[in-house]
């Protein structure tokens, strides 16, 4: 049977399972304060509202925006991004290109027997408004498009990058026992995904450590379970490896190969950490017989503050073969400030290693190449942007960011020693108000 069909009968069976222990019906007041009043005063509660990619976590205390709206018995929630930019690079390597990177969430929630249920899909419309499939971004290196390795570039997201059910069984006032199914979603490997994390909500370009650190954000069959209690939380996830191609409009579906495992803290309301192991199948078209080893290490920091907030990341993601031990590592200093309202300035900061792959350009994988470590390059970003009230309900922003690059001896003769980049950009996203 096609797994994309699989999930409305593991759906209906949890279902079933849990009106069993319904309660006595409720009145919409009520219905009303119990769940979009329920807040977060506990870890438990902030992973019932399932507001960051997959399953993963962020501080209790990160702000969210999006609408809500009960409706019956479900409240409904819709998140989102999108960015208009035009970018431009130096470097005989860099590019300029004018697209759009974006999500949209929406999200239908209930009370059920003993615990919630979440329907959620989330899509993205960059397989059109990003062109050739990929947009400049120097020194980056992952994935594939018509046969050939994707190089100082970003891949669009797919059109589909989530379509999931999730029940939260509550146990206890601090214990949760989770299920998570999706033909397509993230597993329990890595921080929040770049795009939605806090930290990186203002930036509209993906991180050079992304294949180390989160790029199973989009994966094909995942299964999650996941056990809560107190301050701490245990995942497990099997999924399907292989990354996705050129084909991004497309359910690209496959056998569940690859698995992982994730341990979350939280310590405080404003602090969230995590570790993750992973062995992946297969992960890249280009090299078939290779397997992945994948661990990451996260701390997420959020300080409310009178007319903002400040939020930040530290990130560690290490990569291994399976097959000639060539390891990639990679480190992440993200931090955004949001202050009088309107505003918000911040940066991103990375030390990445790079492979003998990015040499090749564009260019086929010659027969017998072996990957090797190139070196490494250290990205600088610093970026500013303001929302204007521009539409109702929305957020809209004007804004600029420039990162500078160094690259390693190896890599100067082919990118020149002083590569950066500029983006100018226009950002929508729901208010929350």
């Amino acid at each position: 049977m096609n797994r994309l069909f699989c999930l409305p009968l593991l759906l209906g069976s949890v279902v079933a399972a849990a009106q069993q222990s319904m309660s006595m019906p409720m009145s919409d007041g009520m219905k009303m304060d119990n769940l979009m009043s329920r807040g977060s005063d506990t870890f438990a509660q902030q992973i019932e509202h399932h507001a960051s990619s997959g399953t993963s976590a962020e501080p209790d205390s990160t702000p969210t925006p999006m609408w809500m709206k009960m409706h019956g018995d479900w409240m409904l929630m819709f998140h989102a991004n999108a960015f208009i930019l035009d970018e431009q690079q130096t470097s005989p390597r860099g590019g300029d290109k004018f697209f759009s990177t974006n999500w949209f969430m929406p999200m239908a929630q209930r009370q059920l027997g003993p615990g919630y249920l979440a329907l959620r899909v989330m899509f993205s419309l960059e397989p059109a408004t990003i062109t050739d499939r990929q947009y400049p971004l120097l020194f980056q290196q992952g994935e594939t498009a018509y046969g050939n390795p994707i190089v100082d570039g970003q891949h669009p997201h797919n059109f589909l990058m989530e379509l999931t059910a999730i029940y939260d069984w509550k146990l206890g006032e601090k214990t949760l026992l989770s299920f998570y199914a999706a033909p397509v979603g993230d597993p329990a490997i890595g921080p929040t995904a770049y795009p939605h994390r806090a930290s990186a909500f203002e930036n509209p370009v993906g991180t050079l450590g992304h294949h180390q650190e989160d790029s199973t954000h989009i994966a094909d069959d995942v299964i999650t379970v996941g056990f809560t209690h107190g301050i701490v939380r245990i995942e497990g996830s099997g999924f399907h490896g292989r990354e996705p191609n050129e084909h991004r409009w497309q359910v690209q579906q496959g056998a569940i190969d690859s698995w992982s495992t994730r341990l979350t803290l939280q310590p405080g309301k404003n602090w969230s950490g995590q570790y993750s192991y992973g062995r992946i199948h297969s992960p890249e078209a280009l090299f078939p017989d290779e397997d992945q080893e994948r661990m990451t290490a996260s701390a997420m920091y959020n300080r409310p503050m009178q007319h903002g907030n400040w939020t930040s990341t530290l990130a560690w993601g290490r990569t291994r073969s399976l097959t000639d031990s060539v390891v990639q590592n990679s480190y992440l200093l993200e931090s955004t400030l949001r202050f009088a309202e309107k505003n918000y300035v911040w940066t991103r900061m990375e030390n990445v290693d790079r492979t003998t792959e990015l040499l090749l350009g564009e260019n086929p994988v010659p027969p017998g190449f072996h990957e090797e470590p190139a070196g490494r390059v250290q990205a600088y970003t610093f970026g500013y942007d303001r929302d204007f009230d521009l539409l109702p309900h929305w957020k809209t922003a004007i804004g600029a960011q420039t990162t500078i690059y160094t690259p390693g001896s190896r890599l100067q003769p082919v990118y020149g020693s002083d590569p950066m980049g500029v983006a100018i950009f226009i950002r929508l996203r729901p208010s929350g108000k």
